[in-house]
């Protein structure tokens, strides 16, 4: 007999580790080996704790992709597509 599929809830979702989720847990991570590098673990998993925090109310109270809005509205395009239109633009002629 097979074992039951694991199916997420939503097709988008993250997967969960513990009580966060895979985009929460980055920037902690991140600079929690950024602190074992440069010896200040304390002060870098502080500073991680208080991004995680500060992204999930910023994730919570935002529509779904904000992240990547913010980033590509900095000039930070993460996706090769070409019909993304510059955002600095405020005319379109046709």
């Amino acid at each position: 007999m097979r074992k039951p599929t694991k199916i997420p809830q939503r097709v988008d979702e993250f997967p969960h580790f513990l009580l966060w989720s895979l985009d929460e847990m980055a920037p902690l991570m991140f600079l929690v080996i950024i602190g074992m590098l440069f010896d200040a673990l304390g002060i870098c998993l502080l500073i991680g704790l208080v991004a995680t925090n500060a992204y999930r109310r910023i994730r919570e109270n935002s529509p779904d992709g904000i992240l990547l809005h913010t980033l590509y509205k900095m000039g930070i395009p993460l996706t090769r597509s070409k019909t993304m239109i510059n955002v600095f633009v405020r005319r379109l002629f046709p």
